[in-house]
């Protein structure tokens, strides 16, 4: 695939769950979130992990993006539109 083909499939993957279909269970949405964010961003390495006590949401969203370490983009991609298609089946 190339790589606007594998960007359109992305950004359509990214309408799909952003559209509120499907039950995403709070992994799947940590899962998708942390690949969206390798995919558009890059690698979590100069981003340092929230701090605030009560801030586990944040917490657990940079620990989501962290894990996946140097993950390539065009991987993180790939890895996103698989997981929403399990999630919100294409038309």
């Amino acid at each position: 695939m190339g790589d606007e083909a594998l960007r359109k499939d992305f950004e359509e993957a990214v309408a799909r769950i952003s559209g509120g279909q499907g039950g995403a269970s709070d992994s799947d949405k940590l899962t998708l979130y942390g690949l969206y964010k390798q995919a558009t961003v890059g690698a979590c390495k100069d981003v340092p992990r929230p701090r605030g006590l009560f801030d586990f949401v944040g917490k657990a969203k940079w620990d989501a993006w962290h894990a996946l370490g140097e993950m390539p983009p065009a991987e993180a991609m790939r890895a996103y539109i698989a997981h929403a298609d399990t999630l919100v089946p294409r038309p």
